[in-house]
């Protein structure tokens, strides 16, 4: 069995098409992203790399080490070792000569089709309005932000909301919201998915009146309405169903509550989206086939990576009830993602072995030696 001979690590830099605003918490996210990675060689100089923000002591651990130690083929990346969970799937991929979704596919005893396509939806609708005194204005600008993911391909959106939890009044800014989530509805269609997240934003109530004020809208799912708490879950999922509204609970992002799954099991969340870099790849394996079994639905959060938008749609492969990748639209030089597109609401996930990503070599080594390292 190879052993690892090497392992490099970098992080490259990236930015989006506009700037991301606020959303109910936090102020301008910005243009740029970060994706830093790690690329492990084996003595048989066998390759395979992908986000890791693993220091350079757990690197020098790794030195040395057989793949058989860091990578079960019955589940994945083994715990002591989950910093190069998504380098260690792209090495064991490559060596099987299979895309990462046909792998794990495999190893859960499923099957795949070709082509390989996954939901997907927009979800750089921030707040991006705040600099403007007018309602019509401020949705307006959002419509135009959701023309432009159309043309990039997207058939699904989610909207920021929570503009009076922090930005605006409270009145205010919950006005604005509806009037956003209307305008958005309107020009879109009625057949394109809306999602709300309003990041913890809002109260029991609130949530309750901007649903019933938008109930024509069809919103697919309200994602963090407010921090999650069992009462109030029970209170909303008992309104909308009174309501008869069938939008979706969806939650776990962040300093997500440990009862969480607990909830999710019991019916009162729909979707989990544990974050994909804090989670990890093969642990989020293990839950979504979990979620499959209760019922839930899986859709990993990972916005502000880059990354996340290539290795998310992988776990398709494995996990029945996995719903949207969220797509945080960006270009990182160094990272070749020529394989991927984004095409009538779906991510077209490329048949190449491995998560189907290339490193441009000159710019990765250049990430190295500025701030990276390297262990052998």
């Amino acid at each position: 069995m190879p052993k690892v001979r090497k392992i490099e690590w970098g992080s490259l830099s990236g930015t989006r098409p506009r700037k991301a605003g606020s959303n109910a918490r936090l102020g301008e996210h910005g243009i740029g992203v970060r994706v830093p990675l790690a690329r492990i060689t084996l003595d048989d100089d066998t390759t395979g790399f992908g986000s890791c923000r693993a220091p350079v002591e757990a690197a020098q651990a790794l030195i040395g080490q057989p793949l058989e130690a860091l990578f079960d083929p019955r589940w994945g990346t083994a715990a002591g070792t989950m910093g190069f969970d998504f380098p260690l799937w792209d090495l064991m991929a490559k060596r099987a000569n299979l895309p990462v979704y046909a792998l794990a596919a495999q190893m859960s005893g499923k099957s795949v089709t070709t082509p390989f396509e996954v939901p997907c939806y927009d979800t750089s609708l921030y707040i991006d309005d705040l600099h403007l005194a007018d309602d019509a204005a401020a949705a307006a600008l959002i419509v135009e932000e959701a023309r432009e993911g159309w043309a990039r391909g997207h058939r699904a959106f989610k909207l920021k909301i929570g503009r009076g939890a922090r930005h605006m009044p409270l009145e205010a800014g919950t006005q604005r919201d509806i009037a956003v989530i209307r305008a958005v509805r309107a020009a879109v269609g009625d057949e394109i998915p809306l999602l709300l997240d309003a990041n913890n934003g809002y109260n029991l109530n609130l949530t309750k009146r901007v649903l019933a004020e938008t109930a024509d809208c069809g919103i697919y799912w309200m994602e963090e309405a407010f921090h999650e708490d069992r009462v109030l879950y029970d209170d909303l999922k008992t309104w909308l169903n009174r309501e008869r509204l069938p939008v979706l609970i969806a939650d776990g992002e962040g300093q997500a509550s440990p009862a969480l799954l607990e909830w999710a099991e019991a019916g009162l969340i729909n979707v989990v989206q544990y974050d994909i870099f804090s989670y990890s790849f093969t642990p989020w394996l293990a839950l979504g086939q979990k979620l499959d079994r209760w019922g839930v639905r899986s859709a990993p959060h990972h916005y502000g990576g880059h990354y996340g938008n290539y290795a998310a749609p992988h776990l398709a492969g494995a996990i029945g009830g996995f719903t949207y990748v969220e797509w945080d639209e960006a270009t990182t030089p160094g990272l070749d993602a020529s394989g991927y597109a984004v095409y009538e609401g779906k991510v077209c996930v490329p048949s190449a072995p491995g998560f189907g990503l290339g490193l441009e070599e000159a710019v990765f080594q250049g990430a190295v030696m500025n701030g990276g390292y390297v262990v052998e």
